[in-house]
């Protein structure tokens, strides 16, 4: 079969596939899984995010949510004001309500992740200065200050929440997973091609020695601040997608808690490794919901998932403080390494 023929069945079967997938994901999936499974998605696009800016560029920010609080607030408020009007285009010989709502959430995803971008620029600009601890100071408190201004918002519902959102899965549950999981493919590819590019290799010089890049013609400066623009970019989607899929947002979704969170899933995968932080996502969202169950358990029903999120932090840090791949992707793990070695024609050696 000529390859445009294969290309067609391809195409053709991949098309089915998802029109049946569509048809049986409410038989397959209940919603409490179903749920969990969007969450792993958009947890892998806040984690990969975060490690954009602490693992390639050394970098040390505690004040992520505050990214994720900013993306979800404004591409809500877009949705919220301004959707039904583009919905309403059918009327007057527009698009049909379906492509307006796909191209109003793809506009207001892009929108609140340009918001938080700008808001990645100003806190970039005191990483000049500072580091370490410093940083990490700064970032906290740009986190607490975006909530804070949130709550005295009336437009967003300030400390009422944000209720009314449109919802994510507006036609079928298979888009939210589409779109959930379409941002977090990319959001890998990009990092990946970053890391994989010479302005990612200037980045991790600047992790490695900053004053060695600079002595090397590296720009420290653009370098550090293009993380944290990028970084808070994907954050922004994150916390847009985050934010129609509840359908209700507020300030206490995006504490510290939050943004502790994801230093964890990054520090759990290995600082600089973006496989890492995926792999790392999947571990804490699915722990969480098995923790839940333990807070039956504990007197006063007090949640014990933040306690023994720490130990698990210290463990970590104690046994293997480079995380569970360090820098390295799972591609680069010597066993995989060593299966495509084998695979090669003439290639000899034991696989492990």
């Amino acid at each position: 079969m000529a390859r445009p023929g294969r290309r067609l069945v391809v195409a053709g079967a991949v098309l089915a596939a998802l029109i049946l997938l569509d048809a049986n994901l409410p038989h397959l999936l209940d919603p409490y899984h179903f749920q969990i499974l969007i969450y792993i998605g958009i947890n892998i696009i806040f984690a990969v995010s975060l490690n954009l800016i602490n693992g390639i560029t050394g970098q040390f920010s505690i004040g992520h949510a505050g990214f994720m609080a900013i993306g979800a607030y404004v591409s809500a408020y877009i949705t919220y004001y301004f959707g039904p009007g583009l919905l309403s285009a059918e009327k007057t010989g527009g698009p049909p309500p379906g492509l307006a709502g796909e191209a109003t959430l793809l506009l207001a995803l892009v929108a609140g992740g340009l918001a938080a971008a700008g808001a990645g620029y100003i806190v970039g600009l005191p990483s000049l200065r500072l580091k370490g601890d410093y940083l990490a100071i700064v970032t906290l408190g740009f986190g607490e200050i975006i909530r804070v201004f949130i709550l005295n918002i009336d437009s967003v519902g300030g400390a009422r929440g944000f209720s009314g959102v449109p919802p994510l899965q507006t036609f079928s549950p298979l888009r939210s997973l589409f779109w959930v999981f379409l941002v977090a493919i990319v959001t890998v590819l990009v990092s990946i091609r970053l890391v994989s590019s010479a302005h990612g290799r200037a980045m991790m010089a600047v992790r490695e020695d900053e004053i060695a890049a600079e002595a090397m013609g590296v720009n420290s400066t653009r370098y550090k601040v293009s993380a944290f623009v990028i970084g808070a970019f994907f954050a922004g989607v994150s916390g847009g997608l985050f934010g129609h899929f509840l359908q209700y947002l507020n300030p206490a979704m995006f504490t510290f808690v939050q943004s502790f969170e994801a230093v964890i899933m990054v520090v759990l995968g290995g600082m600089g490794s973006i496989s890492g932080s995926v792999l790392a996502a999947v571990i804490m969202t699915i722990l969480k919901e098995v923790l839940r169950e333990v807070k039956n358990y504990t007197p006063y029903g007090i949640d014990p998932r933040m306690v023994l999120f720490s130990l698990l932090l210290i463990v970590l840090m104690l046994t293997r403080p480079t995380g569970l791949l360090g820098s390295r992707e799972v591609w680069d793990v010597a066993p995989l390494r060593n299966l495509r070695r084998r695979a090669r024609p003439g290639a000899g050696g034991d696989v492990w």
